[in-house]
């Protein structure tokens, strides 16, 4: 059998200190996982048992030191800095107790969201596609090992915009922990290797615009910069 045309070939990221690369193939978001980013928002997490959850395409993935190109039918471009899980160790039902083994390793990485269109999909009953799946979407640093760094449990999560502070937060106040988050999206699904999970942000993200410099950290994971082009 032949193809009509060159298959796709999934973005991947780098690894710290490894030649290897990690291959993205696909990629979970969790909301309002922190309550005064939820508070902010208005929509509160209404004490849910279980986290939003949303999926962003592979594609939407560009790493370290790339370019942000700004995505059409937007006038509110807002980057979200989050932990981002990935996963290692493919596993459905996985108890909480056993998810950590399942988990590769850690980055950190930004959440970019069309905020105006989010706020149509919102009022128009519509899914958040539109607003969360384009080119450039999902940035990601290089991801640290877990058997490099263990698991962390606590620690500073930042962003500057052209050395102006804009968000900073502790994991530590994450309301879902990654174990729980693994556990509970194995559930409706396998999870499998090369997955990616962005956990969730803190309180402040506000538009950026053209020629913006986007400089996120995460203590003891590392970090991420990209220009918005």
């Amino acid at each position: 059998m032949s193809l009509d045309f060159s298959p796709w070939v999934p973005p991947s990221i780098t690894i710290q200190h490894s030649v290897d690369r990690f291959p993205v193939r696909r990629i979970y978001t969790i909301g309002r996982n922190y309550s005064d980013h939820a508070a902010e928002t208005g929509l509160g997490n209404n004490g849910a048992s279980v986290p939003g959850v949303s999926l962003k395409p592979a594609d939407s993935v560009i790493g370290n030191h790339d370019t942000l190109i700004y995505p059409p039918a937007t006038q509110h471009l807002d980057p979200e800095v989050e932990m981002v899980i990935a996963i290692g160790t493919a596993g459905n039902n996985i108890e909480p107790e056993n998810a950590l083994e399942h988990i590769f390793g850690y980055a950190v990485g930004l959440d970019v969201i069309r905020r105006d269109v989010m706020r149509e999909c919102i009022a128009n009953e519509h899914s958040w596609d539109l607003c969360k799946s384009f080119s450039g979407a999902s940035p990601v640093g290089d991801i640290a090992s877990a058997s490099d760094i263990g698991h962390p449990i606590n620690g500073e999560i930042s962003l500057r915009v052209n050395g102006e502070l804009r968000q900073a937060g502790d994991i530590a106040s994450l309301i879902w922990n990654p174990a729980n988050i693994v556990s509970n999206l194995s559930r409706y699904g396998t999870l499998e290797p090369g997955d990616l999970i962005f956990t969730g942000t803190p309180k402040g993200p506000r538009p950026v615009e053209r020629g913006d410099l986007l400089e996120a950290s995460m203590a003891g994971v590392g970090f991420l910069n990209v220009r918005v082009g």
